[in-house]
């Protein structure tokens, strides 16, 4: 049986990205879309077939077809449509970042676990297949005592074209509240963050960042360079930014006894070449630019873990953890200081 899905938010992220890759998956169906707007949500559910548009949220979780919310709102706003969703017996696929603080992140796995409905987080970079590879290289000791991550994920910025009526709805991502008091921290690193983690499979537990930002001049950053300290004492750089538009995008795990590069995986869209070199593996692998494929595995994934009651590849506590090193960057550009990392139980 399909499982049937709403998306909160039609904004360029959903209609690009998240619909399409619903209408693509198997066994899912498109059903309704949530907006401010009831225009805009028609127009949304006409374009990409679902069965109806909201401008109400209590109307849209009342709809018997759906099965899972795909949270797109506002970076704010999550916490309030999770609560909303689980409260309905929705299950919740989050875009990142999760939450805006610590204690909505852990309010937000708390009640979908006490609703029991699943949790689950829109880190797509998880699904390329090149950092799967180094996630397997990591845990096989393919690749010595791994010694230091660098990541990295920059693009141009984006607004909105002159030829057309300006809308306004990306006015938000200026918006410290809403975005969470990071731009760049939250809209890209939060993703390279969460793959050191995947990669990995440690905690982080202190970070350093440098930002152009976190001022009363400047409140939301465009420019960011983060340090990261992981349980057993290996050290991550990430870099991002959103006025880079000629940028690399390579993700390397460097150990004693080898390296690992994903060259330009770090994106949205499946696309790069991955090159390992080591003691016990040389391998090159090449992948054709597919801008849907991550996601329609990550919602494969999300409907796999429903059906199988397993959690998502990438779960509420993983978003939580997530959280815990956003707010934790943020303290540090602010403060000029490192800041150690407690994490919450949940």
């Amino acid at each position: 049986m399909a499982v049937g899905w709403a998306i909160i938010g039609a904004g360029m992220h959903p209609q690009q990205k998240l619909a399409p890759a619903i209408v693509l998956t198997p066994d899912a169906e498109l059903i309704g879309v949530l907006s401010r707007d009831q225009g805009r949500a028609d127009a949304f559910a006409e374009a990409h077939g679902a069965k109806a548009g909201y401008s109400d949220l209590d109307a849209l979780l009342a709809d018997s077809r759906i099965d899972a919310v795909f949270v797109s709102s506002p970076n704010a706003a999550h916490v309030g449509h999770t609560l909303a969703a689980a409260k309905a017996g929705k299950h919740v696929l989050s875009e990142k970042p999760m939450a805006t603080s610590v204690e909505d992140a852990a309010a937000m796995v708390e009640a979908c676990k006490s609703n029991g409905v699943k949790l689950g987080l829109g880190f797509e970079l998880r699904f390329h297949p090149a950092h799967r590879v180094a996630r397997d290289l990591v845990s096989q000791d393919k690749l010595g005592r791994v010694r230091l991550l660098q990541g990295h994920w920059g693009r141009g910025e984006r607004k909105e074209p002159e030829h057309l009526p300006r809308t306004g709805l990306r006015d938000w991502w200026e918006d410290p509240e809403q975005m969470g008091g990071g731009s760049v921290i939250m809209g890209l690193g939060v993703h390279v963050f969460d793959l050191v983690r995947f990669v990995m499979q440690q905690e982080v537990t202190e970070v350093s960042a440098m930002t152009d930002g976190q001022t009363d001049a400047q409140p939301l950053e465009h420019i960011a360079t983060m340090g990261l300290r992981l349980e057993d004492g290996t050290i991550a750089n990430i870099s991002c930014g959103r006025m880079l538009p000629d940028t690399l995008n390579d993700f390397t795990v460097y150990g004693t006894d080898g390296r690992f590069t994903g060259h330009a995986t770090v994106w949205e869209a499946r696309m790069g070449d991955m090159e390992v070199v080591s003691e016990t593996v040389n391998k090159t692998e090449a992948w054709e630019y597919n801008y849907l494929a991550n996601f329609i595995d990550e919602i494969t994934d999300f409907q796999d873990a429903i059906k199988g009651d397993r959690e998502p590849a990438a779960s509420g506590i993983d978003g939580l953890r997530s959280t815990e090193i956003n707010s934790a960057v943020i303290e540090s550009a602010k403060t000029g200081r490192s800041v150690k990392i407690e994490h919450k139980k949940a």
